[in-house]
């Protein structure tokens, strides 16, 4: 019915009986009857037509069922009433309700089946809830029967069984209240036995129990009193945390932060580990050098105890100062070793951690807590090694900078870098770092020492020099500076200093650190080398010779190839001239090297004296100090520049530097005429334009040393020109020769045995500065490596060029060249024909040099003269010789084309016989002579252009030659013209 409704008021319609309700009492007996509608719908009406009544009928009508359609239609009518107009007004609304009837008519037609359908099932609906409610009433009086017979009984037994139940939770309470009370005895003797872990889970599961049982009043002050008993339990693990600091141990640390992590406070924890080691840092350095303090000051005065850190470090002995600082690293060493060990814990726990949820699948914690909170510590900790390696830095440099070193001994200052080398390498596995703040110190404190202790090494070198007498220090030919003690060192890796080119050559498996090697006990610092007592190899020969069958053929001559050093036959290319050699060296010459014409015995020992072996000692120890502390590294290796530069000096100005150089004039003595010495003319000849006695690289390296090295006040009253007082402490007062040491006597040769020990010592040194000089390279600052390479190239390469200067006067004074000149003066050159014989003072010259030849052999029974220096010897008087010979020619007033002839029979003749008495090839300077006498046949141009290119022969040389061409196939005018050339290449030199 309800559907039925619903639809009709769906389509603005009513049911039948609400239709005929709200019709009023005039229309309703117009409301068909069934007859007329059955007569209405019969009727046959258009559809369409029906339709259109239906939709002419206003929208009102249908809008809701209070409309009221009487008041409608009486409200429409107009004013004035037409009575046609309201009949035919009605017939519409007539066939329009009887359009509507239709249609409603229709609807109930079509749907009366599903009406009669639906009232059924209303019907039966009303059938089947009659029997409901029957069935309930027969339900609620059987509950009623069961309520009073089962359920009031059966409940009273269980309001029973809860008391029961009451009754005993409280009987338990009551005997956990009993317990709570008790535990504090158990938590004293947990404290006791150091079991921090099991009192805290103790005092945790109290204190849950006890918020269980807050109600009572008993609880309420036992609470309180665990909370106080909570707090002393963290009181003490925060004293055994701090006493890891110290002596780490592994069962005591692993109980430690297990009770902070029952805390839940790790984090915390690591905080307050860290003021911990800060803490102990200061407190260990503190009584470490306390102790020394009140040891050494033999009292009880306390008031030692209430200074400062940094001015008690002022009070340490020089004696104490070792032993303190050994002590200081060793404590320091057991403060890092437990940080390290600290995180070596933690690490290991972090894998054990990580690995137990992937075994199991389970963890007490919740995962991201867990990662995070190790995450912290990790990052604590790591962060915590750069600041407790700073803590050390800097308690260690105010103990370095607290005493001043200057006036320590050698090795007592090694031993101090050596402990802070290692502690520097502590700290470089500790925390990677470079340890700036050490480094800053003790650089500070070793320049400080080493300029103190530089320049008592350089009065020292002074005074060995001034007091050597320059003869030869026999060592075996095998020497080597590795065998002595100072060098040891370049065999150790033991310093982080050393530099890594040198580790990948050792053929040793890698070290550990020192942390691996000592974590299980033991201390760095403890390894103390001491070099002292070790034995070193014997350098030295017994007698000079190294077995009694070499001294028996000392001086047997040799001529075995095999005898002589593939070094020495390489040292007459790089040191006869420290040039490189001439390209015309004949094959002859070439054969000859393998021998040398003086020589001590077949070994070739090498060429050294006493203070050689000082200096080169001396570079060790620098070289120690550069290897345990880079930072100095360039002071030092200046220092070392320094040593060598005064031994260089001191060989040059006690055998180089000879007066007859500053006394001579810049010409020969006009006219052929002798001078007041006779050893001036050969000083002047050599010095004459483009054979410069020194080469201009070695005269820039002495000129330098002089400045920079060399004090010239020898008074010490004035200042003078030479700067200021601390300009003048780095320098050092010109050595001076000993008087010992005779270089005038002419029975040895002008002092040769002393030149040549002195001067193949300088190059032996220079030898071994060679050596070193890839490990000082490494060890130098990159910035300053300019400065070793230019001292290289600038220095020690110049030491070979000090031969020439050195036996140069040797080669002067050996030859009587005046005699020479004498000898040549009285022979006759204007002859008429050509001679067959030489003239008499070729063999005077000859007779010199074999004299020359003949001594040389008597000085190398003294002193091994090695074949570079006779090259050189021989090359000096050669050259001499033959610019006396130029002299000689010069000096001709008059000469013929045979004079020119006999001049070249002579020099030919000099040369064929000198030939055999030396090896040295090609003959010095016999172009020099050659070109002068082929001179006498130029031209007038071709000799204007020789006095142009030849600039090597003197003015007076030239003026001669053009003086004795006059009247031949020179005239007077020409003359003049050639003079004044030659005049004009001296003005310049005026």
């Amino acid at each position: 019915m309800q559907k039925i409704k619903s639809l009709m008021s769906r389509q603005g319609l009513k049911s039948p009986q609400e239709s005929m309700a709200d019709m009023s009492p005039v229309e309703n007996f117009r409301i068909p009857s069934k007859e007329e509608l059955r007569e209405l719908r019969e009727q046959p009406i258009d559809p369409q037509a029906e339709q259109e009544l239906i939709d002419s009928i206003e929208e009102i009508y249908f809008s809701n069922d209070s409309f009221d359609m009487v008041q409608y239609e009486l409200e429409k009518l107009p004013p004035e009433l037409n009575l046609q107009e309201l009949e035919e007004y009605r017939d519409k609304l007539k066939q329009q309700q009887a359009a509507v009837s239709k249609k409603v008519a229709d609807l109930i037609l079509e749907k009366q089946p599903s009406y009669v359908k639906e009232l059924e099932r209303v019907t039966s609906l009303q059938t089947n809830l009659q029997l409901a409610a029957v069935i309930c009433t027969n339900a609620r009086r059987q509950l009623s029967s069961a309520k009073e017979g089962f359920t009031e009984a059966s409940l009273g037994l269980l309001a029973n069984q809860r008391r029961r139940q009451l009754l005993t939770g409280l009987l338990k309470s009551l005997r956990t209240i009993k317990t709570l009370q008790r535990t504090d005895v158990r938590l004293s003797e947990m404290l006791e036995e150091e079991d921090y872990p099991g009192a805290i889970q103790l005092c945790l599961e109290c204190q849950k129990a006890a918020s269980t049982f807050k109600h009572y009043s008993c609880i309420s002050e036992l609470n309180s009193k665990l909370q106080d008993t909570l707090e002393q339990i963290e009181e003490q693990l925060d004293v055994a945390l701090s006493k890891t600091c110290k002596h780490f141990d592994v069962s005591h640390y692993t109980k430690v932060q297990l009770a902070y992590t029952l805390l839940g406070k790790t984090q915390t924890a690591m905080d307050q580990l860290h003021m911990h080691f800060t803490q102990a840092i200061h407190n260990t350095v503190f009584q470490v050098v306390l102790g020394y303090v009140e040891l050494c000051a033999g009292n009880a005065d306390t008031k030692f105890q209430k200074m400062q850190y940094k001015d008690l470090c002022t009070h340490i002995t020089p004696d104490s100062y070792i032993p303190c600082l050994t002590d200081l690293c060793k404590a320091l060493w057991e403060v890092m070793l437990s940080y390290y060990r600290t995180m070596q814990w933690h690490e290991e726990h972090d894998k054990e951690e990580a690995a137990v949820p992937d075994a199991d699948g389970t963890n007490s914690e919740s995962p991201g807590d867990s990662t995070v909170g190790r995450s912290y510590v990790k990052k604590k900790l790591e962060h915590g090694l750069t600041r407790i390696w700073q803590d050390v830095q800097l308690k260690v440099k105010a103990y370095l900078l607290g005493t001043d070193m200057s006036n320590f001994k050698y090795d007592d200052f090694i031993v101090v870098l050596d402990v802070i080398s290692r502690l520097m390498q502590v700290g470089e596995e500790f925390c990677g770092s470079k340890s700036e703040v050490l480094q800053e110190s003790i650089k500070r404190q070793s320049v400080n020492y080493f300029k103190n202790y530089h320049r008592t090494r350089l009065e020292e070198l002074r005074m060995f020099l001034e007091n050597e007498t320059w003869e030869l220090c026999p060592v075996k030919s095998n020497f080597s500076i590795a065998q002595l003690h100072e060098f040891k060192f370049m065999g150790q890796c033991r310093s982080p200093s050393v530099s890594p080119s040198r580790q990948p050559t050792s053929s040793e498996p890698v070290e550990l650190s020192l942390f691996e090697q000592f974590v299980q006990g033991g201390n760095p610092f403890e390894m103390q080398i001491d070099n002292k007592e070790e034995e070193t190899e014997d350098v030295l020969a017994s007698n000079g010779y190294e077995s009694d069958e070499l001294e028996k053929n000392v001086y047997q001559d040799y001529d075995s190839d095999s005898d002589v050093a593939e070094e020495l036959k390489q040292d007459y290319v790089d040191e006869q001239t420290g040039d490189v050699p001439a390209k015309s060296v004949s094959r002859e010459t070439l054969r000859s090297r393998k021998r040398s014409d003086y020589n001590l015995n077949k070994a070739n020992a090498p060429i050294l004296t006493n203070t050689t072996l000082n200096v080169i000692r001396l570079v060790g120890k620098y070289m120690q100090m550069m290897n345990i502390l880079k930072p100095i590294a360039f002071d030092v290796i200046h220092c070392v520049s320094q040593l060598f530069d005064y031994y260089l000096y001191a060989v040059y100005t006690f055998f180089g530097r000879n007066e007859m150089h500053a006394t001579c004039p810049s010409t020969p003595v006009p006219g052929g005429q002798p001078g007041g010495s006779r050893q001036v003319p050969p000083g002047c000849w050599y010095e004459s334009p483009g054979l410069g006695l020194i080469s201009s690289r070695l005269r820039t390296t002495l000129n330098r040393i002089q400045e920079s090295l060399i004090d010239m006040e020898t008074g010490g009253e004035s200042i003078g020109p030479h700067g200021p007082p601390e300009d003048r402490k780095e320098k050092v007062p010109s050595p001076h020769l000993s008087q010992l040491v005779v270089l005038t006597a002419s029975g040895t040769l002008y002092g040769l045995a002393e030149r040549v020990v002195a001067t193949e010592s300088l190059v032996f040194l220079a030898e071994q500065f060679e050596l070193l000089q890839p490990h000082l390279d490494t060890m130098m600052p990159p910035a300053k490596k300019p400065f070793l390479q230019q001292f290289y190239s600038q220095t020690v390469s110049t030491a070979s060029e000090l031969r020439k200067p050195t036996y140069w006067i040797v080669a002067a004074k050996a030859i009587d060249y005046e005699q020479m000149l004498l000898l040549m003066a009285g022979v006759k050159w204007d002859i008429k024909e050509i001679m067959s014989q030489h003239n008499v003072y070729v063999d005077v010259l000859l007779k010199e040099f074999e004299q020359f030849n003949k001594r040389l052999g008597d000085v190398s029974r003294q002193v091994r003269i090695p074949l570079p220096v006779s090259n050189v010897l021989w090359e000096h008087c050669i050259r001499l010789a033959n610019r006396t010979l130029v002299e000689g020619y010069a000096n001709v007033k008059k000469c013929s084309n045979e004079g020119r002839a006999l001049m070249q029979l002579d020099f030919q003749q000099f040369l064929m016989k000198l030939e055999k008495l030396t090896d040295l090839r090609p003959i010095p300077d016999k172009e020099f002579v050659e070109t002068y006498i082929k001179a006498y046949y130029l031209t007038e141009n071709d000799m204007e252009q020789f006095i142009k290119n030849h600039r090597e022969y003197s003015m007076k040389q030239l003026a001669n030659l053009v003086n004795v061409c006059l009247g031949s196939h020179i005239n007077k005018k020409a003359r003049q013209k050639l003079l004044a050339a030659i005049d004009d290449i001296d003005r310049p030199k005026r």
